[in-house]
Formats: C-alpha cells, structure tokens, sequence
C-alpha cells in the first residue's frame, strides 16, 4: 500500500487553511458542498498525512525555521497561505507585508526545491491594476497599485516556473473573520450597510478554494491558476444579496462610490479585477456561482463552534 501523500500547510489557522485541513482529514468544512469535486473524485481519510503550521509554528520570514520545518517534516507539497493580509496597514508597514508575502514565499520555494517538495502558493487579484475592462487570465500583465499587491506579486516572482501559483480574490469564509459577516450580523441588529457599487470582482469561498486546493495537491500542475467562483459583481451587490436570504428589505444596502468612503482607504484598491477561471474550469470543474457560495456561507455561520 502506498503511504499517505504528506503535506504541509502553512497559515492553517486562517479562514482557507481551517478548510483545507478538514478536506485532507476527509471532512467536508462548514459553507462546503458534498457534491463539488472539482477532481471528480471523492475525498479519502487516508490519502494525506497534513501538518497545519500556524504563524506561531514557523515564521515563513525566517528562513532558517523554513529549512529546518522542511527538513524534519519531508513534505510532498507546501500549500503556502500565510500571508500579511491587512491591506491598509500595508501601506504604513510595507516592511513586514514584504516579509511575509514576498521573502516567505521565496524562502518556501528554494526550500522546497532543495527537499523535493512541490509548493503551491496563494496569490491576489490585487497583482492587477483593474483598467483592463474585462476578466484578468492568467497571462494578464500585472502593475499591483498598492503595497499588499506588490508584494503579493514579488512573492510570485519569487517562486519557480514548477511551481504552483493560485490567484484567487474577495475570499469568505464560515470560520474566518470577513466582511460578509459583518453584512450579516448589521442585518440580523436591524442596521444598514452603505457599500461601494464601483468596485468589481469575483467572490471566493474559502471552502470552495479549500477544496480546489485539495485537487491541485494531488495533481500538482505547477504555472499560474486562476480560482475563483463563478460570476462576477460588487461589494453593494454581496451586501445586499445577503439583507435578501436574511429577510432585510431593498433598503438594507445603499449602493456608495468609493470616493465617498470616510475615512478614505489608504490602499488603493483594482477598480475591476475579476479572474477569467477558464483556464481552471478547462482542467478541472467550474467552482458554484457566488450568490450559491454565499448562500452556504450564511446558512452555515451560527454553527460556528463558540
């Protein structure tokens, strides 16, 4: 018999790795589907041995706790998803956004190329500047507009061709803290939301990304993916759909420009930066529409453990 394929997962602690670690312990995670198998094949208990690292496990920053966690634990693959993700923040701290975002992933790449493993690290819309008027592929030059997506973008010029690149965008999930439950709980108090209409993109269930993170491991493709769910549209139109499964009427959401956001945004944020996931579907399935990931998402979030 063949032995468990083993994985390391780095910010597995974060909204996405909490999922992807139920998936490769053969669990479907809360705001998952049974029946989205983006591989065609069924989740199995036994196939991966994973070792969820949190920051406070390794510091993907330091590289001789990089080289010395690949060499005790000997993974097949890296999924990276730690990553510095306050946007804003960056702006005043690029220093530590790079760090985590650019050198981390450098250090993740060299370190699985010298022990044999395969790394598949997670990336950003926010590499695109938003001017294209259509979906970004994945050949799609990129010209990042703030610090996060630069050093997002160093990152992934950090890594190797061989290696793996996932960009995904706008990603929410049931365990994670996230704007849509924000929406949710202003909702449920009676409250309302002014959100920007003027700013478009593709939502991602961090579930739905868990499990497409669980094919690519098993097949290892290595270039750059877009993944994304299907569909596109804007933060009024999330904030609203989600006032409409919890009963808030049409005047739950105001539609605002970003230029009237107060306090202004320090980060400059892609106007429009929705993923073409065609290159994805062609490979492997189509991820469920967004309004469906987001149905999931608030139907699922008072089983939250407390």
């Amino acid at each position: 018999m063949n032995r468990p394929q083993r994985v390391m997962v780095t910010g597995a602690s974060g909204q996405v790795g909490v999922d992807l670690v139920d998936y490769f312990e053969g669990r479907v995670p809360l705001g998952g589907r049974e029946d989205f198998r983006p591989d065609g094949r069924d989740l199995d208990s036994a196939e991966f041995e994973v070792m969820g690292l949190s920051h406070h496990d390794l510091d993907v920053s330091d590289a001789g706790q990089v080289d010395r966690a690949l060499a005790a634990t000997r993974p097949d693959v890296v999924v990276h998803l730690a990553a510095y993700t306050a946007v804003d923040r960056a702006e005043t701290e690029p220093e530590a956004a790079h760090a985590v975002n650019a050198r981390g992933t450098g250090l993740l790449s060299d370190a699985a190329e010298r022990y044999g493993a395969h790394l598949i690290a997670v990336s950003t819309d926010y590499v695109f500047d938003g001017l294209k008027g259509s979906a970004y592929v994945e050949g799609d030059e990129t010209n990042p507009q703030s610090v996060y997506g630069a050093t997002k973008r160093d990152g992934e010029r950090l890594c190797r061709p061989s290696d793996t690149i996932v960009r995904t965008s706008w990603v929410m999930g049931v365990r994670g803290k996230n704007v849509a439950h924000i929406i949710a709980d202003r909702a449920r108090s009676g409250q309302s939301v002014r959100f920007v209409n003027d700013q478009t993109g593709t939502v991602t269930s961090a579930a739905d990304l868990a499990r497409c993170l669980v094919a690519l491991t098993r097949t290892r493709p290595g270039g750059v993916w877009h993944v994304a769910n299907s569909g596109t549209t804007t933060w009024f139109e999330i904030a609203a759909y989600i006032g409409e499964i919890l009963g808030r009427d049409a005047e739950f959401a105001e539609p605002i420009a970003t230029s009237e956001l107060s306090p202004a945004p320090l980060a400059t944020r892609p106007p429009r930066s929705d993923l073409d996931t065609g290159k994805f579907h062609a490979a492997y399935a189509a991820l469920p529409d967004w309004r469906d990931a987001v149905a999931r998402l608030v139907r699922d979030r008072d089983l939250r453990p407390s």
